[in-house]
């Protein structure tokens, strides 16, 4: 009897395979042989659940950003659910803590959405998968903040879509440099400097 495989398990197994020819070779070797070859299966397999390279490379941008929005809607939803007992300025920490490289598997995460956000620069097919990540993160950004506000945690006068957008940009750049250069930017230090901003915006400063 024919084995029933799974078109969705299939899919996203062949996506782990390119995510692993990529962490060690770079996007550029991703190649539907090397990535067969990865997964231990033949180059007509990989056609038969994916159309072209194209919709490959899409697919498992895809991929990566669900697994980065699953780990953080985890914490998001235990924020946003009120909860009295709840400490929101440690819990707000950890959750905007998520997207920095702080150890090792969030640091080769990071580093392969660095590699693929560099490529849709050039390949317009990965761009909206791109802007949804970064407009997602925004979006969490400024619910996190409006409910810190509302809960009396920030002035009344914050500018939520200001302030948001920049805790985005030192969210993106503390990744940026922490995940090239991770000797110089420890994650104690990540921690320090969300820390520091997320103080200084109580003072409204």
């Amino acid at each position: 009897m024919p084995k029933i495989v799974d078109p969705v398990t299939r899919r996203r197994a062949v996506a782990r395979a390119v995510l692993s020819v990529v962490a060690r070779q770079g996007f550029e070797q991703a190649s539907l042989r090397n990535v067969a070859d990865e997964a231990g299966l033949a180059v007509g397999s990989i056609r038969h659940y994916f159309a072209d390279h194209d919709e490959l490379m899409t697919f498992t941008m895809r991929e990566l950003s669900r697994r980065i929005g699953d780990r953080i809607r985890a914490h998001a939803d235990r924020l946003l659910t009120p909860d009295a007992h709840l400490d929101r300025p440690a819990a707000t920490e950890e959750l905007l803590a998520e997207f920095l490289p702080l150890d090792e598997a969030r640091r080769q995460e990071t580093g392969l959405w660095l590699v693929f956000t560099a490529a849709a620069y050039t390949r317009p097919e990965l761009r909206p998968c791109a802007a949804e990540l970064q407009n997602d993160l925004h979006t969490l950004i400024a619910r996190v903040l409006h409910e810190a506000r509302s809960a009396g945690g920030l002035p009344d006068d914050l500018d939520i879509d200001l302030e948001s957008t920049r805790l985005a940009a030192l969210l993106d750049g503390l990744a940026v440099q922490a995940t090239l250069l991770p000797d110089r930017y420890p994650a104690q230090l990540l921690r320090q400097v969300l820390r520091r901003h997320l103080d200084a915006l109580k003072t409204g400063s």
